[in-house]
């Protein structure tokens, strides 16, 4: 894993300003893969899904997992805008795909921002002469595709790790957006990895399906799962090194763990108006499924996640959470730490210093373990606090 950018072979980054945001800001970007990219993609789960949601699928489905180009725009969401919205997703792909001289089924489509405008297509498609000719592969290049994809992120949040077989390196980059309506179920979340390995698009989808379970899909800022969700993985095979042998699967897996680990951290990090950044620990399940049931109910609990931001050690309010959380437990057998304080004992109040537990939970990172003593099963989960700020935020989107 390393902080520095680097792009993988036979991919360009692009971004540019269309004016779809109001700030001005730059809201057009690009990833292009001139020849041609395997791909998979996890999409929300919400019944609400976004028109480039919907014309992504089908164009996945269609082109049988082979991909150019995604391309992004910020500032409005295309959702919850009828056959309309469809129609302008479509036609997007379309203009992108006449001036690349392919088909529209080889573009993935994607937005993000305000839920219920209409796309201004018309300002996307004039500004793509202007995208095209910002094409490049540089980390410059990367580093301008992820500003412009941001919407009320704080900053970009790019992830890169490689792999090394002999005299092969495969670089994995992933760009991801996100800040606020995050509670992946496949956070609005945004992310694109690209790689050069090779692999097919069945090959792709186990991995990231995998390992998205085990990073996006345990993380949470405010229990809203998003209408536009996309994780999409592009393999560009400029590498040489090749999915289809074990060695290579495995450290490639292990790769893409660690850039998704990233960026699903630093997701939560910069989520909006978060102090706190807090680590559940689910110990003594029965099964991981309890255990991430608990960590959900705990990190969604406004009276908990508001006792956070207070940093008060009101551990009466996690217990509360863990009895609401559907799993059928005896309370008398779970115990609470907030780092090597213990605060509950057998369901029950213990002994501990409150200005400690205080100082503790004062600090920008914390974790919670909570011991269920009932299985052997465990997980963690990133969460935060809730402030505020993001209520501000969130009250004056629109205004």
């Amino acid at each position: 894993m390393s902080n520095e950018i680097r792009v993988p072979l036979g991919f360009r980054f692009a971004a540019t300003t269309a004016g779809i945001k109001a700030s001005g800001k730059p809201d057009l970007a690009l990833i292009e893969a001139p020849n041609g990219a395997e791909a998979a993609a996890v999409f929300t789960r919400n019944l609400v899904v976004a028109a480039p949601v919907t014309v992504g699928r089908d164009h996945l489905k269609k082109s049988k997992g082979n991909l150019r180009a995604i391309l992004i725009n910020a500032g409005n969401a295309n959702c919850a805008t009828g056959k309309q919205g469809i129609a302008v997703a479509k036609q997007s792909c379309e203009a992108l795909a006449l001036q690349l001289g392919t088909k529209a089924k080889h573009i993935l489509p994607s937005s993000t921002g305000v839920i219920g405008v209409p796309l201004p297509v018309e300002k996307l498609i004039n500004g793509l002469p202007s995208l095209l000719s910002a094409r490049g592969d540089s980390p410059e290049h990367a580093l301008a595709f992820a500003q412009a994809i941001m919407t009320t992120d704080t900053r970009p949040k790019l992830a890169t790790a490689q792999i090394r077989f002999g005299e092969q390196t495969a670089t994995v980059l992933g760009i991801c957006k996100g800040a606020g309506m995050i509670h992946p179920n496949m956070a609005t979340m945004l992310c694109y990895i690209g790689t050069d390995v090779k692999g097919s698009p069945d090959q792709l989808s186990k991995l990231l399906k995998s390992v998205v379970d085990r990073t996006f899909n345990r993380i949470s800022i405010d229990g809203d799962t998003s209408t536009n969700d996309t994780v999409c993985l592009l393999a560009s095979g400029a590498s040489g090194l090749d999915l289809s042998k074990s060695k290579v699967a495995d450290e490639f897996s292990k790769a893409l763990e660690q850039v998704c680990a990233s960026l699903a951290t630093q997701v939560v990090t910069d989520g909006e108006g978060v102090k706190h950044v807090v680590t559940l620990k689910i110990e003594g399940a029965k099964s991981e499924r309890e255990a991430d049931a608990i960590a959900r109910t705990i990190a969604h609990s406004p009276l908990v996640k508001t006792a956070w931001a207070g940093a008060d050690p009101n551990w009466g309010r996690i217990l509360a959470a863990i009895g609401r959380s559907g799993v059928e437990l005896d309370p008398s057998k779970i115990d609470i730490h907030f780092g090597k304080i213990q605060v509950c004992r057998g369901g029950m109040a213990t002994s501990f210093d409150e200005a400690k537990a205080h100082a503790y939970l004062s600090q920008p990172t914390f974790e919670i373990l909570i011991h269920l003593n009932r299985g052997k099963h465990s997980l963690s989960f990133l969460t935060c606090d809730l402030t505020h700020e993001y209520v501000s935020i969130n009250a004056d989107y629109r205004t």
